[in-house]
């Protein structure tokens, strides 16, 4: 293993705090990940880690050789793609997290198109509804929606998207169609019970301004979930056109146009004190695009 692959390795054990979570992320065996972090501690001459059993911690002298040794590998990575050229191909893995739903019907079937612009590239995409811990999984870069809890990460909005109300043409045949937010308490609401949904809404139109709670006998987790319920006609729900690009279709349809509501927000989140990727800026380029209509999605 070079001398690179060895910083490569302790600072992936770092981060995760274990052998077994690093060795997972290098696609190595944890003996071999805990052999080399044993010999770069020999050859350095110095303990680089405390090992406990609560897990692993660097000594005062591995804190500051991680530090070293991240940007050093960061700076390696930058070093190659300049010696290649601005238009050069990307190289390596890049690992990408985002919700369930989204990247089912917005990303993943542009991947083609990213992939073969970059041959040399390979990509895991990690897919949850739940915000996970990119350090821990080993992330580049997270795409996430709705509003972001932790002030401290690093962020950049891509893009934003309207929400609207809105159920299939024979839900609002059976029940009728509302006609102002107030008409939603007589409806049964699927409520998405994650960041980006919830009961309480705000509805604007012009200087009029109604909250109202949008609720319901089902509450789901997964917004494959809320689709799904959405289909069967158990209710109307509040989502973003996002997650029905079958409004296009009239598969279902929205209601209550006139009111506007707070539009859902795309941002790409990438891991706090790490320099960002060439990689994972290319990435997150291609989603911009493609959601500003350059490269459409729908």
């Amino acid at each position: 293993m070079s001398r690179l692959e060895a910083m490569e390795a302790f600072v992936r054990v770092v981060e995760t705090g274990s052998f077994s979570a690093a060795a997972r992320q290098l696609h190595m065996g944890q003996p071999a990940v805990s052999k080399t972090v044993a010999q770069l501690e020999e050859r350095l001459g110095v303990q680089l880690l405390l090992r406990s059993t609560q897990g692993l911690t660097p000594t005062e002298a591995g804190q500051s050789f991680y530090e070293r040794a991240k940007r050093a590998i960061e700076e390696a990575d930058e070093a190659e793609i300049a010696a290649r050229g601005a238009n050069a191909s990307l190289s390596g893995e890049l690992r990408v997290s985002a919700a369930v739903t989204f990247a089912r019907l917005h990303v993943v079937p542009r991947l083609a198109a990213f992939l073969a612009e970059h041959p040399q590239l390979e990509m895991q995409v990690i897919l949850d509804d739940r915000n996970i811990d990119l350090i821990e999984s080993g992330i580049h870069v997270a795409l996430r929606m709705g509003p972001l809890e932790d002030s401290a990460l690093t962020v950049r909005k891509i893009a934003e998207c309207p929400r609207r109300v809105l159920a299939t043409p024979a839900y609002f045949h059976k029940h009728g169609e509302p006609k102002s937010p107030a008409d939603l308490a007589t409806h049964q609401g699927i409520v998405y019970d994650l960041r980006g949904g919830g009961t309480a809404w705000t509805f604007k139109k012009e200087s009029t301004e109604i909250s109202m709670n949008v609720t319901g006998r089902l509450c789901v987790t997964a917004a494959e979930g809320v689709r799904e319920a959405v289909f069967s006609g158990l209710g109307l729900t509040v989502a973003s056109e996002w997650m029905f690009p079958e409004l296009n279709s009239g598969a279902v349809v929205a209601v209550l146009q006139e009111w506007m509501l707070p539009p859902m927000q795309l941002w790409a989140v990438f891991p706090t004190g790490r320099r960002v990727s060439a990689k994972a800026r290319a990435f997150v380029a291609f989603v911009e695009r493609a959601l500003s209509g350059a490269d459409s999605l729908a």
